[in-house]
């Protein structure tokens, strides 16, 4: 069985690691700031949200972190899922439909009209998944990098 809910703050140590092996899978480091910044918005709960899986054995196996904005095409805000990840050796028991299914009745109950999320490409596993539970609308992303 799958519980899924907020993170407590005895969750710090697996959350990071999950989360690290998140942004490694994505081929990209970043500076411990960047994780404990992170880290204070999702116990603030207030901009940025995050909920984890845990099995039975009370495993952290699974992560997501969103967010809610409004919206000029929408008439209720939107949810952002921004980064889903489920450890490696727990894919395909139902964990990331476990957490974006989570991630939607946190979005309904906040008046939020939609949940939208983005990922590579080339990601074939999880637009597996995505392609069954969300229409992708054929958008591509750009990204523009500002100064520090």
């Amino acid at each position: 069985m799958i519980t899924v809910g907020p993170l407590a703050a005895s969750d710090r140590a697996d959350w990071e690691r999950l989360f690290r092996e998140y942004i490694a899978f994505y081929e990209q480091d970043h500076p411990q700031s960047m994780y404990d910044r992170a880290w204070a918005e999702f116990q603030a709960d207030t901009r940025m949200h995050a909920f984890g899986a845990w099995l039975d054995d009370g495993s952290l196996v699974g992560i997501t972190h969103f967010l809610t904005h409004p919206s000029t095409t929408a008439p209720d805000d939107l949810c952002y899922l921004e980064d889903l990840y489920t450890a490696p050796e727990h894919r395909g028991q139902g964990i990331a439909r476990a957490l974006i299914g989570a991630v939607a009745e946190w979005a309904a109950a906040h008046g939020c009209g939609s949940v939208y999320w983005q990922t590579r490409q080339d990601n074939a596993i999880a637009r597996l998944l995505y392609d069954r539970i969300a229409t992708h609308h054929g958008f591509i992303v750009y990204t523009m990098e500002l100064p520090a």
